[in-house]
């Protein structure tokens, strides 16, 4: 029988064995999608009437206008997704260069637009919800575009995840999967736990996407990196003991840092008396925990990561008791910026000093390194408020209410790419060819459920 996958093994070793890039090139690649998604906002040209479709009273649907509406998309695929798809890929040894160009863009659009008009800033929990909107949002675009792309020849190996130790965009999906939910979770918002029935009966689709993931790339014989979660072990899995675990905790959310906090630091110091070396060595045994070590025990560190997000959301927005004013709202801001500069400093020292950034342990400095990044995108996109211009783009907003199944879609469309076309032969012309139709699909199949008001909601 002729396998769907001829050219598995090596495409596993495409992705294997990286190191991946510095820190630097790291900030540099989160800096210039958040600085995007603000040029986007300044440049404007939204679909009017922003909402999903409803119902009149005569049963025909009224709202947004699709022609304007695919118009707006259209506009934001030329200018969110089509530029970070080159930076990633022909332009990405002038990824320094040309982050500082998007900037003084910015500036420039930015100066423009208040000469032109007058520009009252917006203030409140509505600017808060549109800038953690947009985070979101970036996060997941940048993990959508790398599933499919680190496939490809023309896609930087240093980008693709690290094997052991070392830092990489694509090592910050997971946990930035993981950030991104805890920050506005129902722990957050303070919102009482459910029941052990109900957590799982709640997280019951992510075990059932879990194991339809583990019977379809077995089935179709495709690529799994054992590495990054083991031979049978995956991403939703990881989602679903997450949940539950975080479920179980009985304590008040001011709690949930300090608990974090402690089982991570546990979990590292289990790690540095000898459980990273069996971890990370290639050996495994025919028992269900040796074939899936990383998996298992990455669940730690992830629960922590978890945790001391929930802490940190509720102490950024859920936990004031005073309204939204101008004042608050700086003092967001700067809470947000201390949070990633402290963050990206503990990671320093932390990856010199104490054990170097691996996400396949999912190790301390690891999480520090997950929770510096996306404060950093945070605070960019905070500084949406003295930017002239949209709050959140068409495309932003489809995502963010269909954030999961944006990325089962993706996840999708990556295989169906590869069962297709021989990712590793084709041309750099053609492998750009295929990475924008690929985008140009997936936002436009998002977009479209967000017109006519369709929600998928997973837990």
């Amino acid at each position: 029988m002729e396998s769907f996958n001829p050219n598995k093994l090596l495409k596993e070793q495409f992705v294997s064995y990286q190191t991946g890039s510095s820190m630097l090139e790291i900030f540099f690649l989160i800096t210039a999608l958040s600085v995007l998604i603000l040029i986007r906002h300044c440049i404007g040209f939204n679909c009017p009437d922003s909402g999903s479709l409803k119902k009149d009273d005569t049963g025909g649907a009224k709202g947004k206008n699709l022609k304007a509406y695919i118009m707006a998309l259209i506009v934001d695929y030329i200018c969110i997704v089509v530029p970070y798809i080159l930076l990633l890929t022909v332009s990405a040894q002038w990824i320094y260069g040309n982050t500082f160009l998007m900037i003084f863009l910015l500036l420039y659009l930015i100066a423009y637009k208040r000469n032109r008009s007058s520009f009252l800033q917006e203030v409140g929990m509505d600017s808060i919800k549109y800038n953690v909107s947009s985070y979101r949002v970036s996060m997941m675009i940048v993990t959508c575009f790398c599933i499919l792309a680190v496939d490809f020849k023309i896609f930087p190996r240093r980008y693709a995840k690290a094997e052991f130790y070392g830092t990489s965009l694509m090592d910050l999906g997971v946990g930035s999967f993981v950030v991104a939910n805890s920050l506005v979770s129902r722990h957050a918002r303070g919102i009482s736990n459910m029941a052990m029935k109900a957590a799982f009966r709640s997280t019951s689709p992510l075990i059932i996407l879990g194991f339809a993931r583990l019977i379809s790339t077995s089935s179709v014989n495709y690529q799994v990196h054992v590495g990054e979660y083991g031979v049978h072990w995956n991403f939703f899995f990881t989602l679903a003991a997450v949940a539950i675990l975080s479920s179980v905790v009985n304590i008040s959310t001011s709690y949930f840092g300090i608990l974090g906090s402690l089982i991570l630091i546990g979990y590292q110091a289990v790690l540095s008396f000898g459980l990273n070396v069996y971890m990370l060595s290639e050996a495994r045994g025919t028992d269900i925990i040796s074939q899936n070590k990383e998996g298992i025990f990455s669940i730690f560190g992830y629960w922590g990561m978890y945790l001391v997000g929930v802490q940190i959301g509720s102490y950024l927005f859920f936990g004031g008791s005073a309204g939204p004013s101008s004042r608050s709202m700086k003092w967001t801001r700067a809470r947000v910026l201390a949070l990633c500069l402290l963050f990206w400093s503990v990671t320093l020292l932390l990856d010199k000093y104490v054990e170097r950034v691996s996400r396949r342990m999912c190790n301390l400095a690891y999480v520090s390194l997950v929770l510096a990044t996306n404060l950093q995108v945070l605070a960019i996109l905070m500084l949406s408020d003295y930017v002239p211009g949209s709050k959140s783009s068409n495309l932003e907003e489809a995502f963010n209410k269909n954030l999961l199944a944006t990325f089962l879609l993706a996840n999708v469309l990556t295989g169906l790419v590869n069962l297709s076309i021989d990712t590793l032969s084709v041309s750099p012309f053609s492998a750009l060819v295929v990475l924008f139709a690929y985008a140009l699909v997936l936002c436009f199949v998002v977009g479209f459920a967000d017109f006519f008001g369709i929600k998928f909601k997973f837990w």
